[in-house]
């Protein structure tokens, strides 16, 4: 039995237990329940990065959250998995969709190529990218009004499919980061350079490079196209990332380019990310229809968490931050006491002794956003036996319909562990999670970092609205509903129930989970899904932390979710992510 897998097993356990404590012995208090639906006023055409749930269906979520109808593109468009989109299909539709009052957020690799997955593996010669410009150009000739978000992703290190022997790939990697390094004037050592390139062939050098030359003559043509108006805004954003390697060598090129034409960052942007990239964008179009700019303060209680590199990152936590707050068109507030909103940063690493740091978060939370159980000056017992007591602002937070402050939570684990998020600790506490603003734990700390703070920024540009207490309830519901699901996909599904399914799926037979045979096993890898994830969540639903109330302060009252249920199954032909539907039920506190 694995590390992860005992992990995974005592998570289970642990809520289990906190489960049948709460529900024996605290009743929940009377309920009135409601089914707020949220409004969508406005439309936005989605043409997402891949089909998977984080680049096409959080969008979706997320629109609901702002008031939008986000509309994705046919499901006979899209690409599966190694199957790339039908690009002309894809074109058409847009063409023909869009209409005055829209906006469109696009992902060039999707129009250009079928998909991400596509993207790293085709070329893209000049004729087909000035097929693709001249498209562009026609589209904006035929919807003049349409504002037009694009994205595109620069590639990333690891060799191409294509090039499928293993010490060359890994040859190529190394020689990648020593040219990177040498490239930012750093001394490398020439005979290991030499050495490494003795091991590559002439032909899968030349594949490998000219991968990097023909998306940097891309994104020229991407840069020009913003310049000249044809794209309203442009996203560049750099996939799985180190920090050294060719694709950083494209990514400073460009960025000179863009720094020549005098664009600001609302024109065009380079971010490290990619999957959560249309997140962002239409987290920034809600902001400034909203007018609102938000000042963020990030935050942790592990001193080393914002200068933490985390797994297939070329920068720290801090920097990601930075980068995504200002792509919302916010900015950074030094103090918390300073700012609209908060980002806490837990990236916890068991390798750097990190975990302690944890009930320092806890504490933090518990002062934030209230106990589940607590009223003024009453005591319990930490986990240590010492007795705390509750401040009364804390009291305040946690009994009145007065608004928590908006703290969005990031839950990192460096080795994708159910030993090192912060989220167990919180139960454990009965920390009221419906009162966070947001929270997210994937697995890439860009990913997790820019859905957090989408989530966060959309909620609270629409709560400045002049709201009537339904579409405060509505807002409220959309908005912890999303949270739900990020807390049971990126906490109970990656950290707790992976590595299980996957040892149950290798002693079926399967030796890569990455590859599964879904023509042929769909349904049993669909109900080994749901039953683990049934589990979780009927643990998760009768702890005190999920059935604390939260306030909806546009309407004076509190909302609490009285019973939660789950739907998932495997959006392509691997492990690795879920398509989730979370349904919490709500109600009224009387």
């Amino acid at each position: 039995m694995n590390r992860m897998f005992r992990s995974g097993l005592l998570a289970l356990l642990l809520l289990a237990a906190l489960a049948f404590y709460h529900f024996s012995l605290h009743p929940a208090a009377a309920l009135m329940p409601i089914a707020p639906v949220r409004t969508l006023s406005s439309r936005v055409l989605l043409v997402p990065l891949d089909s998977r749930p984080p680049c096409r269906q959080h969008v979706v979520d997320l629109g609901r959250i702002g008031g939008i109808d986000v509309v994705p593109p046919p499901n006979e468009c899209m690409d599966y998995y190694s199957q790339p989109g039908d690009t002309a299909a894809m074109r058409d539709w847009l063409m023909q969709e869009a209409r005055p009052g829209d906006s469109v957020i696009i992902s060039i690799d999707q129009l250009l190529f079928g998909g991400l997955l596509a993207a790293r593996e085709q070329a893209a010669p000049p004729a087909r990218q000035d097929a693709l410009v001249a498209y562009l150009r026609a589209f904006r000739t035929a919807h003049p009004e349409v504002p037009v978000y694009a994205f595109s992703i620069l590639p990333r290190l690891t060799p191409q499919d294509t090039i499928d022997g293993y010490d060359e790939r890994r040859a190529l990697i190394a020689y990648s980061r020593l040219v990177g390094k040498r490239a930012a004037g750093l001394t490398i050592d020439d005979s290991e350079l030499a050495a490494l390139r003795a091991k590559i062939s002439d032909e899968s050098l030349a594949t490998y490079e000219a991968h990097f030359r023909e998306n940097a003559e891309l994104n020229e043509k991407l840069v020009a196209l913003t310049k000249d108006g044809t794209l309203t805004r442009l996203v560049l954003g750099q996939d799985d990332g180190e920090p050294y390697g060719i694709p950083n060598i494209e990514k400073s090129s460009i960025q000179l380019t863009i720094n020549e034409l005098g664009l600001t960052d609302k024109q065009c942007f380079l971010t490290h990310g990619a999957d959560e990239i249309a997140q962002t964008l239409l987290a920034a179009y809600v902001c400034e229809r909203h007018d609102y700019h938000p000042r963020i303060a990030v935050t942790a209680a592990d001193p080393g968490a914002k200068t933490r590199v985390m797994p297939y990152m070329a920068v720290d936590c801090a920097t990601v931050a930075e980068e995504k707050i200002r792509l919302l068109g916010g900015t950074l507030a030094n103090e918390e006491e300073d700012a609209d909103l908060t980002l806490f940063l837990s990236a916890n690493d068991s390798d750097e002794d990190s975990l302690d740091t944890r009930q320092a978060a806890v504490n933090y939370f518990a002062q934030k956003l209230g106990d589940a159980n607590e009223t003024t000056h009453e005591k319990r017992s930490n986990a240590d036996g010492t007795a705390h007591e509750k401040s009364g602002a804390a009291h305040a937070a946690a009994s009145s319909s007065s608004p928590p402050p908006p703290i969005a939570l990031v839950d990192l684990s460096k080795h994708f562990d159910a030993a090192e998020p912060l989220l167990p600790l919180l139960i454990g506490r009965d920390i009221p999670l419906p009162r966070l603003a947001a929270y997210a734990g994937w697995n890439t700390t860009s990913n997790a970092i820019g859905t957090a703070l989408a989530a966060t920024a959309i909620r609270e540009a629409c709560a400045h609205d002049a709201l009537t207490p339904d579409e405060a309830r509505a807002l409220a519901a959309e908005s912890v509903r999303f949270l739900q699901n990020r807390i049971l996909e990126d906490y109970f599904y990656l950290k707790a129930d992976i590595d299980p399914i996957n040892h149950a799926l290798k002693k079926a037979g399967y030796t890569n989970t990455a590859d599964l045979d879904l023509e042929h096993n769909h349904r049993w890898a669909t109900q080994m899904l749901q039953q683990k994830l049934a589990q979780q969540t009927t643990i998760y639903k009768h702890t005190k932390s999920l059935r604390a109330p939260f306030p909806v302060p546009q309407a004076g009252e509190q909302l609490a979710i009285y019973d939660l249920h789950t739907d998932a199954s495997f959006p392509w032909p691997r492990t690795f992510e879920i398509y989730l539907e979370t349904t919490p039920y709500f109600a009224l506190m009387k």
